[in-house]
């Protein structure tokens, strides 16, 4: 009787195993799904900051020329005496 005990738990055990091997195998497969989208959303995001980057870049492009080109107005207006 013991050994059909001993027989039995083993037997139980091999399928417990069994079974947490597959699902270590399915959870690595999803994880490593999961660590490629979350790099992708990074990639993006960054390049989400390049463009942010660039877009301000032109901004204080945009308004250095205004600056001049109301430089340029001021100095006219003084000489053509309107101010």
């Amino acid at each position: 009787m013991s050994d059909n005990v001993e027989n039995l738990v083993l037997e139980q055990l091999k399928a417990l195993r069994s079974e947490i091997l597959t699902f270590r195998s399915e959870n690595q497969s999803e994880f490593s799904e999961i660590k490629h989208r979350l790099s992708r959303v990074e990639s993006g995001i960054a390049g989400m900051r390049g463009e942010n980057a660039g877009t301000q870049e032109d901004v204080y492009r945009q308004q250095a020329v205004i600056d001049t080109i109301k430089e340029r107005l001021q100095r006219i207006e003084r000489r053509l005496e309107l101010t």
